[in-house]
């Protein structure tokens, strides 16, 4: 006989209130948002690490059968992407941007929705149903574990209103496996790494924070599907009128399993809907997702500014002996002055910075080099979820903007690139790349103009001549190959108005700090 840890007078006290059988519904829709996203954002790059550096062979785990050449350059991180239907991720496609969008909103609410359940849980006493009280849950558990291996199903004794199992195993959803999503989720963001460098040490390092999220949504997803099965098979004439309608009424079973299929059908409905809403017209889902997100970015990480050379956070031993880059450089016609400046050793580059200014200015690497030089030591986080760790010299992107004097009303700084985009919104005419930044990206001491990486000239497949560091934010938007510097009034004005090419092709947001 299994014993029942609760006493049958705090037993019978115990129901399924509205509010609970409420947030029980909302977490099962906002649970499967969140799994089909994080497939979508990790198809983008499907392999998993426990070491930051991301070499080739150093994965733990990958979901691909492509094979990376040790050699750097010769295999970009976009080939590695997969793709997956609508039917599976979300929004599908190869969408990252929107997936990440989906992803951060609707984590906001499953947060939201956990909180109310959790305070309502503990206001009214109905955390007795969860969180075990004796001992004698755990052999409890072991007995009811060997009865569902052996394909049966404890007696309706022992569900008071849960078995030890199932009260482990709620507790276990609700207290350990929740709150390991919530602690990793920030560490995939480069601005909160990069401003509390000693947060992903906590876990092991980015990556080993990246695959323990990974595997909490993997138990996520082995829970729901086991939580709904055993729904239709553990007592259901009792249990499901219990958590559908409040009461254990098996006169009312029919009614109870036709809402909760009715329930569930719905559920798959929208978030199929939610995959092909967004697919319908990505531009439209951006631009709703960044009226969502952006308050929520400003509520937390838009302050966060890199402090990873300051602290020294890394070292000479932590440079990556493998670094993962994107994005090809010119090649052929897409770029003849780039090649032509390439063969002559970039003797004749000259990096041209104007726009709303009083006074061009146009310098050469020679004059670069002889500004103040910096050297940070930092990790360059992509939005794909790889990251690598690098040395990178060169001089501070506001020291070079102190060169000229801006015009009242230019506000943000736009980069163009030699190299073209590599795809247009709406198949236009490939254009070149370029991002925008605003003011307080500018500003910040670790966004330089780099033409060192690892002590020797910036190599072709990383932005020769010179590239863009921001060490807060994501890699799309580090430029390589900078052709131009201008102030501009609004970045909306440029390309087609979302901040970036990444932005504008690839539905990224222009705020890229997590």
């Amino acid at each position: 006989m299994i014993n029942v840890a609760l006493s049958a007078g705090a037993d019978s006290e115990l129901g399924f209130p509205a509010w609970l059988r409420a947030a029980h519904f909302i977490n099962l829709l906002f649970m499967g948002l969140l799994i089909r996203s994080g497939f979508e954002i990790l198809s983008s790059h499907p392999r998993l690490y426990w070491r930051n550096d991301c070499g080739p062979g150093t994965e733990w785990i990958r979901f691909t059968k492509k094979k990376v050449p040790s050699e750097e350059g010769a295999y970009f991180a976009r080939d590695d992407e997969c793709t997956l239907s609508p039917l599976i991720s979300l929004p599908g496609r190869k969408n990252i941007g929107i997936a990440r969008y989906w992803h951060g909103v609707i984590t906001t609410l499953w947060i939201l929705n956990g909180l109310v359940y959790v305070v309502l849980l503990f206001g009214t006493g109905e955390w007795r149903r969860i969180v075990p009280t004796s001992w004698s849950v755990f052999p409890d558990a072991w007995e009811s574990l060997k009865i569902y291996a052996g394909f049966g199903v404890p007696s309706l004794e022992h569900f008071q209103p849960y078995d030890a199992l199932q009260q482990l195993m709620y507790f276990t959803v609700v207290f350990v496996a929740a709150p390991l999503m919530i602690v990793t989720g920030p560490v995939m963001s480069p601005a909160v790494v990069g401003r509390f460098p000693w947060y992903p040490k906590l876990f092991g390092g980015r990556q080993a924070a990246r695959s323990l999220h990974f595997l909490g949504m993997a138990f996520f997803a082995v829970f729901t599907v086991m939580h709904v099965t055993l729904v239709f098979v553990v007592h259901p004439d009792h249990n499901l009128t219990q958590m559908v309608l409040g009461e254990a009424d098996p006169a009312r079973f029919a009614q109870a399993l036709t809402m909760t299929i009715i329930g569930l059908v719905g559920v798959v409905v929208l978030w199929l809907a939610a995959s092909y809403w967004s697919l319908s017209d990505l531009r439209r889902s951006q631009v709703i997702f960044e009226r969502l997100t952006e308050p929520i970015r400003r509520m937390t990480v838009n302050r966060l500014v890199s402090r990873q050379r300051s602290k020294q956070v890394w070292t000479e031993k932590d440079i990556s002996p493998y670094h993962w880059s994107n994005g090809r450089h010119p090649v052929g016609d897409e770029s003849p002055e780039w090649g032509r400046l390439r063969g002559n050793d970039w003797k004749d580059y000259r990096l041209e910075i104007g726009g709303l200014v009083d006074e061009p200015v146009s310098l050469s690497l020679d004059d670069l080099r002889a500004m103040p030089r910096q050297t940070q030591i930092t990790m360059h986080t992509c939005m794909q979820g790889w990251t690598g760790i690098a040395k990178w010299s060169g001089v501070r992107l506001k020291d070079v903007l102190d060169l000229v004097e801006k015009k009242p009303g230019a506000r943000y700084v736009k980069l163009t690139s030699f190299g073209l985009a590599q795809k247009m919104h709406g198949g236009k005419p490939l254009e070149p790349y370029y991002t925008c930044l605003p003011p307080e990206v500018v500003e910040e001491d670790e966004t330089i103009l780099a033409f060192d990486m690892n002590d020797k000239p910036l190599p072709l497949t990383f932005g020769a001549p010179l590239r863009l560091r921001v060490e807060s934010i994501h890699g799309y938007k580090m430029i390589k190959y900078i052709r131009s510097i201008e102030w501009v009034e609004d970045y909306r004005t440029e390309g087609d108005g979302r901040g970036g090419t990444r932005e504008d092709s690839s539905y990224q947001s222009f705020n890229a700090r997590i």
